[in-house]
């Protein structure tokens, strides 16, 4: 079947879960920059989750691009992924709520590290679907940083229990390596 309506859908939810994620956003109550100062982290914790959203929609663009068919297999690890990321509005609000308190931390890691792994599982049900010569598996090779990704997730799990804001921190850094463009599947399908 054709991969149109799986773009769509997942363009979709994806841009529900950024609605959800903004709306938990609460004006400031005062009327002066102090007044900013106890929606700093709800706010941070929004950014970073919104470029996590940024940066899923992307690759799943790109991935999607480098195919040409869908099955219900990939339909279903499509979900998979879209329940994971599905979370992430609720544990934003709870750990930019919690001013980075060790659970909300933590959990906000392990959606992370779900999400990663069903991505992970997408790729491997195309790859399976069009075969080991296709553009989207020579484009990933052996997802070097899919991997290092998922073991910093744990990393920053484990965190969230001696220090909060390293485990933020972690997983800041963890997005700012997924910022820089992977232009892998782009030059593939260019040459």
């Amino acid at each position: 079947m054709g991969k149109g309506r799986v773009e769509a859908f997942s363009d979709g939810v994806i841009a529900i879960i950024i609605t959800i994620m903004v709306l938990e956003l609460k004006v400031p109550e005062g009327h002066d920059l102090a007044a900013l100062r106890p929606v700093i982290p709800v706010f941070c914790a929004y950014v970073l989750s919104f470029i996590y959203v940024g940066i899923y929609w992307s690759n799943h663009h790109h991935m999607l691009h480098a195919v040409q068919k869908v099955n219900g297999k990939v339909l279903w690890a499509n979900l998979h992924l879209l329940f994971w990321l599905s979370l992430l509005p609720a544990v934003t609000h709870w750990l930019g709520e919690s001013h980075l308190a060790a659970w909300p931390s933590a959990l906000y890691g392990v959606v992370l590290f779900m999400s990663a792994i069903a991505y992970f599982f997408l790729t491997r049900t195309l790859i399976h679907e069009h075969g080991r010569d296709s553009t989207l598996a020579r484009a990933l090779g052996g997802d070097f940083k899919g991997k290092v990704s998922v073991v910093l997730y744990l990393l920053g799990i484990g965190l969230a229990f001696v220090e909060p804001w390293a485990s933020a921190t972690l997983y800041a850094l963890v997005a700012a390596w997924w910022l820089v463009p992977d232009r892998r599947i782009e030059h593939l399908l260019e040459g």
